[in-house]
């Protein structure tokens, strides 16, 4: 008995220990944060040297130690002339740890350039149960003139490379700029030159602001930047130096800083993983819904949507009625007017022609079937002739986008900028909005206008953080209970400062089947499940094919005109709608196993296993060339629970142990060209 009460009073006090914890020695200048998974140890050395000593995982000893040849520094910022990093002297002004939302631990260090040009802010934030530190630095202009700050390293981290070699993972956005992109995932071997591998991160670039790396052991480092802007981030491996080292650019950057004002750069975050990268992406998303994503709109997210896009722009009152009527009755939650409604780009006023009633009939109707209204919002553009470029002809951005024939504004400019807010703010008013999809070519736009309230060389950054993040800031604290969805005509600012705007996001366009399955495979590495919204076209059909290709992500949005359904259409398609249903309450916390990537000439499988329910979710789905069956092995369950396996297509029931699934598998017969089922794994009671 004595020996079980040890036990249970060591369980307890390991659970205990895991609240996030801030130990600072004064007579060594040294902290140590810890939250029972990693360590971080920090140290303003009696030289003035302020580093990055050590990160390390407490649970299973991987260690990431700081390189000899060059100590990381959180601190990397060029103002002016002067450059900071780990090669600056600085004195300690003052320490104090605070509460980092929500419920975490904040280290707040305030430093002094021994040269008086500057004091620098430093967060490091914590939180239980996740392997992730994240951090910011403000920088404090002490000179007696402005300061221009022209570089910022988000990821200024550097360690010591321990002999290994290592791999580098990203993955793409969706773009049909140059060559077209579709989340594809890329993964690329370190050079031990020091030849630097690069991601390109941000509105209209190339890449989700997410980057892991792993070493030969499964020894893993992740980490992410909440900025929407481009940004450029490399990673690179000196092997003669031992150094493996990360970095950070903001291209254009020149943004002015008055005498004794300071100046944020954007958060970032660095988390710690071993396995395969299925890990890596698992825990990023886990420390993203606890911390910065935007919360759910309620339990029953993610919706599935009508969208009137199948009309295109040929939209009137009649149509959107007729349509409301039977989404109402197929069990859609959530119908979205897009473009069409208003009288121009620009002219955020409903056509009085196609709308008699006023949008508004619409929108009460609407909430009369018991859904949610949404409109359609390119809030950065507004046609040539629309009368707010008429009256302002100057509050357009230096390079328009071409969005449907409209010029892009300057939101950074802020004159622009309060027009938009009120446009924003009078169409959730009087339309009585629940969702704004956000729209646009690009959200973050170029503009070098001398005219305007920015800098003229500071677009990347003035229109990012003062822009767009400003805008969308305003209206959300004015009109909190309004949704917005993130979409560039498709999946195209995947940042983890969108997250924190947005409660879904676009993947690919509206682009076809195979194309959604390939889009939701990449984007559930970074983000989770709901940030892999899905529009699913006319040209897709009505089949099992077609509809199983759009249940695993986030919305699962209609993009056809739903008056020309048969009656075999309408029944089949309100089950599947059930049936999503009941699957997306199982997506919630899960982590996705990535088991085989779509192509046109194979069969693709996708899982997700939720460790509260110990239960999983595969989809899998038969190209035109595939073989007439797929073995699927689940990843990740509880070798000793046993589980209830059973098919929508299939009739096949089997009652299996974890560990014999996941070693031998089970069959799916998928006898067809484009022929699917999907796989649900059920802890037995």
């Amino acid at each position: 008995m004595l020996r079980w009460f040890w036990i249970l009073w060591a369980a307890l006090a390991c659970s205990i220990g895991h609240a996030a914890t801030s130990s600072f020695d004064p007579t060594q200048n040294t902290w140590a944060l810890t939250n029972g998974w990693i360590q971080v140890n920090l140290k303003l050395a009696p030289d003035g040297h302020f580093v990055v000593q050590s990160i390390f995982d407490t649970r299973n000893g991987d260690s990431w130690i700081a390189s000899p040849s060059q100590p990381a520094s959180p601190i990397h910022i060029q103002a002016g002339s002067e450059v900071f990093d780990g090669q600056r002297l600085y004195s300690l002004l003052d320490q104090y740890t605070t509460t980092a939302p929500p419920n975490g631990l904040r280290q707040v260090i305030q430093l002094q350039d021994i040269g008086n040009a500057a004091q620098f802010t430093l967060s490091f934030d914590l939180w239980d149960n996740q392997p992730v530190l994240r951090y910011h630095v403000t920088y404090r202009n002490m000179t007696a003139s402005p300061a221009y700050v022209t570089l910022i390293d988000m990821l200024p981290w550097s360690f010591f490379d321990s002999n290994q070699r290592y791999t580098s993972f990203s993955v793409n956005q969706w773009s049909l700029e140059g060559i077209p992109t579709n989340f594809e995932t890329v993964s690329t071997a370190l050079a031990e030159d020091g030849t630097p591998t690069a991601v390109y991160s941000g509105a209209h670039a190339q890449q989700c602001s997410w980057i892991a790396i792993r070493d030969g052991n499964n020894r893993g480092l992740f980490a992410g930047w909440e900025f929407d802007g481009r940004a450029k981030v490399t990673v690179q491996q000196q092997a003669q130096q031992n150094l493996l080292q990360l970095g950070s650019t903001i291209p254009d950057l020149n943004h002015p800083v008055e005498s004794m004002a300071s100046f944020e750069m954007p958060n970032a975050f660095i988390g710690l993983f071993h396995g395969d990268f299925n890990q890596a992406g698992y825990l990023t998303q886990s420390f993203v819904e606890k911390v910065l994503a935007k919360p759910a709109p309620d339990s029953a997210f993610p919706y599935v949507a009508w969208d009137s896009y199948a009309y295109e722009d040929q939209i009137d009152e009649a149509t959107l009625l007729q349509n409301a009527t039977i989404a109402s009755n197929l069990g859609v939650e959530l119908f979205i007017v897009d473009l069409g409604w208003a009288r121009q780009v620009g002219n955020w006023y409903e056509d009085p022609a196609k709308f008699p009633d006023g949008l508004i009939a619409v929108s009460n109707y609407v909430h009369a079937l018991g859904m949610k209204f949404g409109l359609h919002f390119a809030l950065a553009e507004a046609d040539p002739s629309s009368p707010v470029l008429q009256a302002n002809p100057d509050w357009t951005s230096t390079e328009s986008d071409g969005y449907f024939g409209a010029s892009s504004l300057c939101l950074s400019n802020g004159a622009t900028q309060q027009w938009v807010i009120q446009q924003a703010l009078h169409i959730i008013d009087d339309y009585q909005v629940d969702w704004i999809l956000q729209d646009g070519e690009n959200m973050v736009k170029s503009c070098t206008k001398t005219t305007h309230t920015h800098d003229p060389a500071d677009s990347n950054y003035a229109n990012s953080v003062q822009g767009i993040n400003a805008v969308v800031a305003a209206v959300q604290a004015a009109r909190p209970n309004v949704s917005w969805e993130n979409c560039e005509d498709g999946g195209n600012m995947m940042t983890f400062n969108m997250v924190k705007n947005y409660v879904t996001s676009i993947t690919n366009d509206a682009s076809g089947d195979l194309e959604s399955r390939q889009a939701a495979y990449g984007a559930t590495y970074p983000f989770s499940m709901r940030y892999a919204e899905r529009y699913m076209p006319s040209s897709d059909g009505i089949s099992p094919y077609a509809a199983h290709s759009y249940m695993f992500g986030g919305n699962w949005d209609l993009m056809f005109p739903l008056a020309g359904l048969s009656p075999d259409q309408t029944g089949y398609l309100k089950q599947e709608i059930a049936n999503y249903k009941v699957l997306r309450a199982g997506f919630s916390g899960s982590q996705v196993y990535h088991l085989q990537p779509p192509s046109p000439s194979a069969t693709d499988a996708i899982m997700s296993y939720n460790p509260t329910l110990d239960s999983a979710i595969g989809v899998v789905t038969r190209a035109q060339d595939a073989a007439p069956q797929y073995l699927f092995r689940p990843l990740g369950l509880n070798p000793d629970s046993i589980y209830t396996v059973w098919f929508e297509v299939n009739s096949a029931v089997y009652s299996l142990p974890g560990a014999q699934l996941m070693a031998n598998g089970v069959t799916v017969p998928l006898l067809k060209p484009f022929s699917s089922d999907i796989v649900h794994i059920d802890h037995q009671q």
